[in-house]
């Protein structure tokens, strides 16, 4: 998958230091994240790997109750950077 770079993002994205749930709604199973940058288009998580994490998945931020479809656009070894759908 490719780096998006920030010239090429459709949303500026702000720094942020959020927790929040990467949910697998079809394996029943959940893994926690930080947020370091958000916008209304995406995000960039950090997380212990990106290993097993499906391509697309729901994320719930800390103090927010409504989860959010994300499609991952690309992933680092210990970072992905996702898109809302």
């Amino acid at each position: 998958m490719e780096q998006i770079t920030a010239e090429r993002r459709k949303a500026s994205r702000t720094r942020v230091l959020r927790g929040g749930v990467i949910s697998f709604h079809h394996l029943g199973a959940v893994l926690e994240c930080t947020v370091r940058n958000l916008s209304a288009a995406g995000a960039c998580l950090m997380v212990e790997s990106p290993v097993g994490i499906p391509d697309a998945f729901d994320l719930v931020l800390d103090r927010e109750k409504t989860p959010r479809h994300c499609r991952v656009i690309w992933r680092s070894p210990n970072k992905i950077g996702v898109a809302f759908d």
